[in-house]
């Protein structure tokens, strides 16, 4: 087989002898320089490798061998990314997200994390797994190491990858950080928002969260106000004073925010550009984790599960391992499997002998954007002229001239606006506004952006990772999210002998002034973070008496019960209350859940707008019978959003543009899709309304986000936001402009009726006249991309590369979060990047799947082998014990000192 490589390699022929060269050897003997002893790497049918090892520092260097084996690739590229250095692989195009993360200073704070912060046996593991990962790079180079670096090889000749370090390995918890960094999106955008709409419109967008219908994480409990440590039976001394604010937007920060519309926008394109290189972002990730007591299932032992919800990549961002000490005792503890991301060593989510454990994103509010009064000198504080701390930073670009940046950091952090030619001139047009006691200085030539964040200000999570693996009871897993400082996962757990618990780690700041939701003024000292909330204050639970504990990225305590900010920008509880109410009518009457339960519990497809909505789309009357056909489909809906089920394809269409009809087109172009176009009054309302003949003085704007990242999403936020409106007919929000050709509606119905007319025009352009032809999974599908050539490189490498698509059920706040942005499409956006359902009774009758498989080389048998079942909501085996694993190995390698 020969296949050509258009444009890259003018006119190259890869056989297939290139395509194969990089996959690893799985059986026989290898020598790996380091190892004290032999080390056995057993692999079952799915390629996921078992490594057993008599050393903890064995044990680690033979994952980092691994993982090379299967994933070098991925690993370089993130390493690459994390350090600001994409532009010393691929070139210039890479620049300007070089210039920010450099800015930002992720491997700088890692290097500090290693030489300051992480343990001398973390320190240690970190060493033996980077020297694994050198001894393959020894003897691997070019298309031996991955079909990729043939391709890159005509674009940058020469490249050869240095040596991994453990700073490498390090920098990637500040990607995942990253990833899951809680609000900033939403900051951006409610100050961006303000350039259209009202300071109360931006407050009917992100309604409060509903705790009296969606149950919070932990549903009692306080802190005590003398000691400061969260007791799970405690009862709240009272109202509580330090929440931050109640949503509004506080004096000092709300001109600021609106004087800052062109510049924000270029740093949202900004801060959008670096996580499509990841993956995750906005208010589309999140991720479902429960456990039920043994009380309740039918092994008389807790079943966990898991399916972090992450954007689809390929390989997956997850890898599947087992790491055994063959004789576990204090030297050398480790028995543990689960899912970790390639370039890291331990496991991150999985279990031991002992526990299981499982995360989803607690979405705490750790960052912040401040607005500086800059000059050539330095930036202004309490009064002062204060000097920059600055350093210069060199990026070195594959086939073009080295940039050279210097870096600009404040009391609050990086100045992450010089990273963009607009975002020099910040609040240039609008008035800065001021409360009572806040006085804004002049703007002068504007106002810089700081970011303070805090995955900047070292940490010891690597820590956290490797006592985890090691945990044996609730109070060793209690120790270990203690050093789980960023990012902020709500971390639930389950022990063998029948336990159940839930812990909140991380670092969390405190506001001295404000509540985090809008840019605040960084002149301004009371508006610092003041502390921490101390660790001993954050939310948890052991075995609770309702028997279970659901997190899905809901509220993770009632705000009325506890004296600090957490966020207020929740995810709103969609998928937390469908997984609580259906575990709840399992149990009842004594009924029991099993482990086909829980397994069956990840792919619930109801979609709870669809319940919401749908009653009033039928009130709705049509005389149309081409659009009356369509609305038929929804009188025997059950909600259930099925790969074949028209009437899902037609209702989330209706869905999309009733979002765009009654929200979308009156959002300003930062927040809309980039290139669709509408006309509109001018955003500043300056110079009359009408030209001289009396009509609106209009002008054409068109949208700038991606259509991944646009609003309105249809998150389960904009379900909140429609509830609180559909028995308002006469709402504002129901009022839509006309045109000469077809007039605006009125009212909730008019809007409705015409979502339904555009959704029916929509879907027979996209799945045919014929409505009997339609189904959700021909508009609801997703494509497997390689994360770097298989998204930018020529044609016939994305086919090389990317596999896809699947027609997949499921949708955005589903349980089966299939996600898509309403805004933008269809296509899937968001997906459970694995699953995982843990039996505590008998681990081996656990079960997982990848979203991908082991391996990140194309052609390999292991490239997509999961993907089939995973899309059909099956799960494979999990073997951990060496009899179990002895029995699925099909092929053993041994590594030899």
């Amino acid at each position: 087989m020969l296949l050509l490589v258009g444009g890259v390699g003018y006119g190259a022929y890869w056989s297939i002898s290139t395509v194969r060269a990089s996959f690893p050897e799985t059986t026989g003997s290898l020598q790996l320089k380091g190892l004290s002893g032999p080390v056995q790497v057993k692999r079952d049918g799915y390629g996921i490798p078992q490594i057993y090892a008599g050393t903890s520092e064995d044990l680690f260097r033979a994952q980092g061998f691994v993982q090379a084996q299967d994933r070098f690739w991925e690993m370089d590229v993130r390493r690459h990314m994390t350090a600001g250095r994409l532009s010393e692989m691929f070139g210039s195009g890479q620049v300007e997200t070089d210039a920010f993360l450099r800015t930002m200073g992720w491997h700088r704070v890692a290097k500090q994390e290693y030489d300051t912060k992480v343990s001398a046996a973390t320190k240690k593991y970190l060493r033996a797994y980077s020297d694994g990962v050198n001894a393959y790079l020894k003897d691997h180079q070019g298309d031996a190491l991955s079909v990729e670096y043939a391709a890159l090889d005509f674009k940058n000749d020469g490249y050869k990858p240095e040596k991994w370090t453990p700073v490498d390995s390090l920098a990637w918890l500040k990607a995942m950080a990253w990833d899951l960094r809680g609000n900033m999106q939403d900051e951006v955008d409610r100050a961006l928002a303000s350039n259209r709409l009202s300071a109360k419109q931006i407050d009917e967008l992100y309604p409060s969260y509903p705790y009296s219908r969606n149950k919070p994480i932990v549903q009692g409990g306080a802190v005590n106000g003398v000691t400061d440590e969260f007791d799970p039976k405690g009862t709240p001394a009272g109202s509580t004073s330090g929440t931050g604010g109640t949503g509004s937007v506080d004096g000092g920060a709300t001109g600021a925010a609106q004087g800052l519309q062109t510049q924000l926008s270029s740093l949202s394109k900004t801060l959008d550009d670096v996580p499509a290189l990841l993956g995750p972002n906005g208010t589309g990730i999140g991720s479902n984790s429960w456990v039920v007591s043994g009380k309740y299932t039918t092994t008389g032992k807790p079943l966990l599960a898991n399916d972090p919800h992450l954007a689809p990549q390929l390989p997956s961002v997850w890898y599947q391992m087992g790491l055994h000490c063959k004789q576990v005792t204090s030297e050398c503890p480790y028995d543990a499997a689960g899912f970790t991301f390639a370039g890291l060593p331990g496991v991150v989510i999985g279990h031991n002998q002992d526990i299981s454990w499982g995360m989803t994103n607690l979405g705490a509010d750790v960052s912040d954007l401040y607005l500086e009064k800059v000059t050539s000198d330095g930036y202004l504080y309490d009064g002062k002229q204060l000097p920059f701390t600055t350093r210069e930073e060199t990026i070195k670009v594959a086939g073009g001239t080295s940039r050279k940046i210097t870096v600009r950091t404040t009391n609050n952090g990086p100045i992450v606006s010089d990273r963009d030619d607009e975002l020099a001139d910040v609040g240039k047009s609008a008035p800065v506004g001021t409360g009572a006691d806040d006085v804004a200085p002049d703007r002068g030539d504007g106002y810089a952006v700081a970011l303070k964040w805090t995955a900047l200000t070292p940490s010891n999570t690597m820590d956290a990772v490797f006592k985890l693996n090691t945990a044996k009871n609730f109070s060793d897993f209690r120790k270990a999210a203690r050093d789980f400082a960023v990012p902020s996962q709500n971390l639930i757990y389950a022990d063998t002998k029948g336990n159940i618990g839930y812990q909140a780690p991380g670092q969390i700041p405190v506001r001295s002034k404000g509540d985090g939701r809008y840019p605040a003024p960084g002149w301004d000292s009371r508006y610092k973070w003041s502390k921490y909330i101390p660790q001993s204050a954050l939310p948890w639970e052991l075995n609770p008496d309702r028997g279970y504990i659901v997190t899905a990225n809901q509220a993770v305590i009632d705000k009325k019960n506890y004296p600090y900010l957490l966020t207020d920008d929740w995810g709103y509880g969609a998928r937390s209350q469908r997984i609580t109410d259906l575990i709840e009518s399992k149990v009842k009457d004594g009924g029991k859940i099993s482990t086909d339960d829980m397994q069956s519990l990840q792919m619930d497809n109801s979609s709870e707008i669809a319940k919401l909505l749908t009653p009033y789309l039928l009130k709705v009357e049509v005389k149309d019978d081409y659009v009356r056909e369509a609305q038929k489909l929804l009188e025997s809906w059950d909600y259930t959003q099925d790969s074949d089920s028209a009437a899902a394809a037609y209702f989330n269409a209706v869905w999309r543009n009733t979002l765009k009809l009654a929200f979308g087109d009156k959002l300003p172009k930062e927040l809309r899709v980039k290139g669709e176009c509408l006309r509109v009054r001018p955003a500043d309302d300056s110079g009359p309304l009408e030209d001289l003949n009396g009509n609106a003085r209009l002008v054409r704007e068109c949208g700038k986000r991606d259509p991944d990242m646009a609003q309105p999403d249809g998150g389960d936020r904009w379900y909140e936001v429609v509830r609180k409106i559909i028995k308002d007919p006469k709402n504002d929000w129901w009022k839509t402009a006309g045109t000469r050709n077809k007039p605006g509606a009125t009212n909730r119905d008019e809007l409705l009726g015409q979502a339904m007319r555009a959704a029916r025009s929509e879907l027979t352009a996209k799945l045919g006249k014929d409505i009997n032809s339609w189904s959700w999974g021909r508009l609801h599908r997703l494509t497997l991309k390689n994360q770097t050539l298989g998204t930018d490189g020529p044609g016939v490498v994305q086919w090389l590369l990317n596999r896809g698509p699947w027609n997949l059920s499921g949708g955005e706040a589903a349980v089966n979060a299939t996600g898509w942005n309403a805004a933008g499409g269809y296509d899937v956006t968001w997906v459970p990047s694995m699953r995982m359902v843990v039996n505590l009774d008998n681990l081996d009758k656990s079960r997982w799947i990848n979203l991908t498989g082991a391996s990140g080389h194309a052609y390999n048998a292991h490239y997509t082998d999961q993907t089939e079942k995973w899309a059909k909501g099956e799960l494979l085996p999990w073997a951990f014990n060496k009899s179990a694993v002895d029995k699925s190995t099909e092929d053993e390698l041994a590594l030899t000192p």
